[in-house]
């Protein structure tokens, strides 16, 4: 019986395993995935999980739970001898080892792509993981608990100012989002106002979501302007060095949660511990039918997809180009990857990912959001429920559709929760100093004896 070693199990990952489980035959082959999160994270409900609109653990569907017969070792594959059929292996509690295999599938993803800011290591959280969106909305609602107890001035101006880098759709979602929530927070607050927010959205380029053209992205621009934020739009962050955001158009300011959000980067191990063929950003180099290799020089026994691949867009038509990394084509090249497992093993021939863009949707905060398909563009309260209707039917398994469902609707009678539970990062200092922490003393902060002192960043998960 063969051996299939799934690298990773984000979207691809978890969807060429399942795939597989409803396919193979029993003994064909036994499928091993290998990640050090026990969960797929559901990336599109990040935003509303910082928001609120949707609990953590909704937004990421247990690989044990769901991959019943397959094989999970939590870990991470530090790296791949493909020619021997050989991956090593480290667990998070124990030595490292080898693990042989007869197929390999590198479905590994990406990480935030760290560009060398002084002070974005030390400061800045992405929003790339359940824990980073949790934490986020944690330190805001911990931010006005302690800006309500001071007078105007600097600190409590800059525990209301929030800061993202980066204007793709992660990026503009979860700053939506996040803006939308302080502004119905703000009415629970009658020590501040709603004119002490901040809220700033730093872009690089000219315009903001390139995934669509560029006059729904102006109209994205004036409506997060209309609802107090500030876009800086060709604009670079040069600092943000004990918390204080230095821009390249010479503007500073202190800012109390600082989120990066400036794309993806090709993992450690794809990039330079594995012998398969990768392209100049790291990402294996695949065939269109997801084998590694190209058409004259395929690697036998070896497939990969998602994030960390480079697959052909034969939608585009033109010569070179690939897919985004996006969800969309994450979760359909794992479903095709796994048909194109099994129809090897029997022998039979592979089909080739060819994937029409249905379109793209995205949330601005609650009731706004904006969807376009080709020419077709569709603004406010209508694309809002078009970007729930879509995702609800799109996350897996009917399990987390009617519990996310519950909690929307659950939301609509009594609001949103607003409850921090930013010290659950340190559980046992109540138990060990035998008093409850004040927000000074919440993990990853010193204590502040002067008002305007900095306190300690958010620490990236």
């Amino acid at each position: 019986m063969k051996t299939i070693l799934v690298v990773g199990g984000g979207y691809a990952g978890f969807y060429t395993a399942w795939g597989l489980e409803k396919k193979l035959r029993r003994d064909e082959a036994r499928v091993i995935v290998v990640d050090p999160r026990p969960y797929m994270t559901y990336q599109p409900f990040l935003p509303e999980v910082v928001a609120g609109s949707v609990e953590a653990r909704h937004a990421a569907v247990s690989l044990r739970g769901h991959l019943r017969k397959t094989t999970i070792i939590s870990g991470t594959v530090e790296a791949v001898d493909h020619a021997h059929r050989k991956a090593t292996v480290r667990p998070a509690d124990a030595p490292e080892f080898v693990l042989d295999y007869d197929i390999l599938v590198v479905t590994a993803g990406a990480v935030t792509r760290k560009l060398s800011v002084p002070g974005v290591s030390e400061w800045a959280i992405g929003m790339k993981h359940v824990e980073e969106a949790v934490a986020i909305r944690d330190r805001l609602l911990t931010a006005f608990d302690r800006a309500s107890t001071l007078e105007p001035g600097p600190l409590r101006q800059r525990l209301l100012t929030v800061t993202f880098v980066g204007g793709g759709f992660s990026g503009v979602e979860g700053f939506g989002e996040l803006l939308s929530l302080a502004t119905a927070l703000i009415r629970r607050y009658p020590e501040l106002h709603r004119d002490e927010l901040r809220f700033h959205l730093v872009e690089a380029q000219g315009r903001i979501l390139p995934e669509v053209t560029e006059e729904p992205g102006r109209w994205v621009v004036r409506t997060l302007e209309e609802r107090g934020a500030r876009v800086h739009l060709n604009a670079q962050l040069i600092s943000a060095t004990d918390g204080l955001v230095k821009l390249s158009t010479g503007e500073e300011f202190g800012s109390e949660l600082i989120v990066w959000t400036v794309g993806n980067a090709a993992t450690s191990m794809v990039r330079g511990h594995t012998d398969l063929p990768i392209n100049e950003r790291g990402q294996v180099i695949v065939r269109a039918d997801l084998r590694v290799g190209t058409e004259d020089e395929p690697v036998d026994g070896a497939w990969a997809a998602g994030d960390d691949a480079a697959v052909p867009d034969l939608a585009v038509g033109r010569p070179g180009a690939a897919t985004v990394p996006n969800a969309q084509h994450a979760v359909r090249q794992g479903k095709l990857l796994a048909g194109n497992l099994v129809a090897t093993l029997r022998g039979r021939g592979t089909k080739q990912y060819v994937h029409h863009s249905l379109g793209t949707v995205a949330t601005l905060g609650l009731g706004r959001g904006i969807f376009q398909y080709r020419g077709i563009v569709i603004k406010g309260l209508l694309a809002w429920l078009m970007h729930r209707g879509y995702h609800v039917l799109a996350v897996p398994t009917w399990e987390r559709k009617v519990r996310v469902l519950a909690v929307w609707l659950t939301a609509v009678l009594f609001g949103r929760d607003i409850v921090s539970l930013a010290a659950v990062q340190d559980p046992r200092r109540a138990f060990v100093t035998g008093d409850s922490p004040s927000p000074e003393q919440e993990p990853g902060r010193r204590p502040s004896p002067e008002p305007d002192h900095r306190p300690e960043p958010v620490r990236s998960a």
